[in-house]
């Protein structure tokens, strides 16, 4: 998908250098993906201790019917 957007250039070349690629398209998408899986570490992170996982009956959990 092409896009026009302004991104300051040092900004770029620091990108760049740190993902190690040459085209600037793949070091964006590279960071973009690195931001992402970062994102869901954190939020999973942050989601510790609310999941209530001390089912009593597996079998029933596993054969229930999924919305």
């Amino acid at each position: 998908m092409r896009t026009t957007i302004d991104l300051d250039p040092r900004i770029l070349e620091g990108i760049s250098k740190r993902t190690g690629e040459r085209s600037l398209s793949r070091a964006i998408n590279k960071a973009l993906a690195e931001y992402l899986r970062q994102d869901r570490a954190r939020r999973l992170v942050a989601s510790l201790g609310t999941w209530n996982l001390d089912l009593d009956d597996w079998y029933e959990f596993r054969h229930q019917e999924r919305a």
